[in-house]
């Protein structure tokens, strides 16, 4: 299909479709502690059959235009993800969200990943708001929320029922305008 450059190392944005799910399964069971501390996707695609469903939920969210999967990939391996989980064009919102194995983390690819996922929301399609969730305790995605621009809008206490345990969620937004003005600036990773 296609493959979006994300540095000189060869990392690549490319869609993660339903005839990757077996690619999908590996990658998370590769990752599977590192990126179930804060999010659920390693519960829920556990074998080949939850694999392919799960893409295949978002094969036609992409469908309805009301949201977006792509897979991010190092050389031949697949390595973590980039989301528009939930995407309401006539509102014109939408919520980001990601995860990375951790042979990945720590090379900026989710920050250049959700620039690209957020760039295509606002100019193509329209958003005016991107929102992004994530646990208070996840120090490295509320950091890419802060590389992205992003304003921290607030916190859900105790909102999110995970793993047995209630845990705060904080919801960071950027606006239309203020993504156009941050790209006009110069950009860290």
């Amino acid at each position: 299909m296609y493959a979006i450059s994300l540095d000189d190392d060869g990392a690549e944005l490319r869609p993660l479709e339903p005839w990757r799910a077996d690619e999908f399964l590996a990658h998370m069971d590769r990752g599977r502690e590192y990126i179930g501390q804060y999010v659920g996707l390693p519960d829920i695609v556990t074998d080949l059959e939850s694999s392919r469903a799960y893409l295949q939920s978002y094969a036609d969210k992409t469908a309805t235009d009301t949201g977006r999967i792509h897979g991010i990939w190092v050389g031949d391996k697949l390595v973590g993800g980039v989301i528009l989980r939930v995407m309401d064009v006539p509102q014109a919102n939408a919520e980001a969200g990601c995860w990375l194995e951790p042979s990945a983390a720590g090379r900026g690819l989710v920050t250049r990943a959700v620039r690209l996922l957020i760039d295509w929301a606002v100019e193509e399609r329209g958003i005016h708001r991107v929102e992004w969730h994530v646990s208070a305790a996840n120090a490295a995605s509320i950091a890419v929320a802060r590389r992205l621009g992003m304003t921290k809008d607030g916190v859900l206490r105790e909102s999110y029922a995970y793993r047995g345990k209630r845990h705060d969620m904080e919801v960071w937004s950027v606006l239309a305008p203020e993504w156009r003005a941050g790209r006009q600036a110069p950009q860290g990773s």
